[in-house]
């Protein structure tokens, strides 16, 4: 297949934008690890005293979490259809991963500020 410069350069630029919103999913996915640790974790090492700090913490962090994986979806979305001049039709598959991980980080929450 015969592309034009201009469509390797939207083809790259795309490509590009999909490796960034793949990496906001991964920073979601490592808060929500920072809000099992600190909101489930270290109050278990603890030996007395409250443990609301910790859970509040945790909490804050699962729902930064949230909002990095919606974020990075989003902006991915703006971006392609910037490029194209109208968004691209998501496909099954990412519609469910990025609907995922606010679903799982929700049960993340639920798990600290619950349990």
């Amino acid at each position: 297949m015969n592309l034009s410069e201009e469509q390797k350069a939207t083809r790259r630029t795309l490509l590009a934008g999909e490796r960034t919103e793949l990496a906001w999913w991964r920073t979601g996915l490592a808060a929500l690890a920072v809000a099992v640790g600190i909101g489930r974790l270290a109050p278990e090492l603890q030996e007395s005293g409250s443990t609301w700090p910790y859970v509040l913490v945790g909490v804050g962090f699962a729902l930064y979490g949230i909002a990095l994986f919606m974020q990075g979806t989003i902006r991915a979305r703006q971006e392609a259809g910037a490029l194209g001049g109208e968004k691209p039709a998501m496909t099954w598959r990412t519609a469910a991963l990025a609907a995922a991980g606010p679903v799982l980080g929700l049960a993340v929450v639920a798990l600290i500020a619950l349990a």
